[in-house]
């Protein structure tokens, strides 16, 4: 891993959080994701399941989390398995965890060789009642690959069909969206060094560049600063590809008097950013551009300051609506007649700006939370309207990363990059 080492107590904190809600005399389970193939020997880079990686901050293939907090043992009321080390590893693959070094970061003393795994766990499985399974219930999830967890879950339940059942992931879905201040911190960092990419590219983007130059220069320096790169595909888009919400061919040429809409963030120690910015080939908005920027920009200001601590979500996206209404009809994209004949279901507003406002983020871009419940301090939500206009050649989004205060106007893990349009014409000109 790039990134500094993390205070174990993080993950001591978090395993607290979730056995306080499991079940007297349960058990609950959670695997590493597998390393998927290409072809050939080929293989994706690892990415490490979200969840695991929350409860313990173990960030290797083949690692298995097994927490039992009634067990009759203490030493196996967390335990970790891990894939055994050995010096041919070490040679083709490099050091894996030892025994010690998954106590340092994950502040779990009982580690095991994964080949341990079914003798100990049979031994657990006859002195617990129900066993937490990790299902992925993401309102945005469809994934048709078998992951390693739910082969392990088919085992499970084959081998010990006798035992109730529970889901992990409602649990989950509510800690992992109140983030934890270190947990912040890192979600911080992970937004600083995108804002090293996006300065960085100011002064790189001139009319003629392509976008596929703009996305190397932010991978450039987002590896330089300790992450390993994009948290999602990275979104470059000049002149009319900005209509296409996830335009990611970054593949054309950017032409002088053009926008180039940049959604891109750096993720750092498994943790996302997530920012959108758009700015003119040519170093200068025309009028009309900056009229549409600066209405954008309005929007976002406004919708930022509704992030309080008990909105609901829905709600939230109703009152950002009318705002965005009132700006499209000062823009004169949108008449009184085009609203007063609006479908509910359909604003009037929605021929310019289709898609939602705000979302959770941490580990993942789109992180978890339940869209049902009221919003809590300390979780962290994307601020991201736009207005695009296919018959004007353009389309404008921004976008920060914000957290929810207990008091007041949230704060912007974003501040620090540039935002206004005269700010950016002035530093793509200096």
């Amino acid at each position: 891993m790039k990134y500094d080492p993390i205070n174990s107590s993080l993950f001591e904190k978090t395993r607290n959080n979730f056995t306080a809600k499991m079940k007297p005399n349960s058990l609950a389970v959670f695997n590493s994701n597998d390393i998927y193939p290409i072809s050939a020997d080929s293989t994706l880079p690892f990415e490490q399941h979200r969840d695991i990686f929350y409860l313990s901050g173990i960030d290797q293939e083949e690692s298995v989390l097994v927490l039992f907090p009634d067990c009759p043992k203490e030493k196996h009321r967390e335990i970790l398995f891990l894939k055994e080390t050995n010096e041919h590893i070490a040679i083709w693959e490099g050091e894996k965890l030892t025994k010690e070094k998954a106590f340092k970061t994950s502040g779990i003393k009982t580690v095991y060789w994964l080949q341990d795994l079914e003798k100990v766990l049979h031994e657990l499985m006859t002195q617990c009642d129900t066993v937490y399974i990790n299902t992925n219930e993401h309102y945005r999830v469809s994934i048709e690959t078998e992951t390693r967890e739910d082969r392990f879950t088919k085992w499970l339940k084959n081998k010990y069909p006798a035992h109730s059942v529970a889901k992990s992931n409602p649990i989950l879905q509510r800690l992992r969206s109140v983030k934890d201040p270190i947990e912040i911190d890192l979600i911080q960092k992970a937004c600083n060094i995108t804002e090293k990419g996006f300065r960085r590219i100011l002064s790189f983007v001139k009319p003629n560049v392509w976008e596929y130059e703009i996305e190397a220069e932010f991978i450039h320096e987002f590896i330089k600063n300790r992450s390993k790169g994009f948290a999602y595909t990275p979104i470059v888009a000049s002149g009319s590809n900005a209509n296409v919400l996830h335009y990611i061919e970054n593949n054309k040429q950017c032409k002088s008097g053009d926008l180039i809409l940049l959604d891109i963030g750096a993720e750092y120690a498994n943790y996302a950013s997530d920012m959108t910015r758009t700015i003119p080939v040519s170093g200068k908005f025309t009028k009309r551009q900056k009229e549409v920027y600066n209405a954008v920009n309005r929007v976002k200001n406004e919708a930022t300051k509704m992030l309080t601590p008990g909105t609901l979500w829905a709600d939230y996206h109703v009152e950002v609506g009318k705002i965005m209404t009132s700006e499209l009809l000062g823009l004169g994209l949108l008449d009184k007649s085009d609203v007063q004949n609006e479908n509910p279901e359909w604003p009037a507003y929605k021929k310019y700006f289709m898609h939602g406002t705000s979302h959770h983020m941490g580990l993942d871009t789109h992180d978890y939370g339940i869209l049902t419940e009221p919003m809590q301090a300390n979780m962290v939500f994307t601020v991201e309207p736009a207005i695009y206009i296919p018959s004007e050649g353009f389309g404008i989004r921004l976008e920060d990363d914000v957290v929810i205060q207990e008091k007041g106007d949230p704060f912007n893990l974003m501040q620090n990059i540039p935002i206004e349009a005269d700010e950016i014409e002035s530093l793509m000109n200096a």
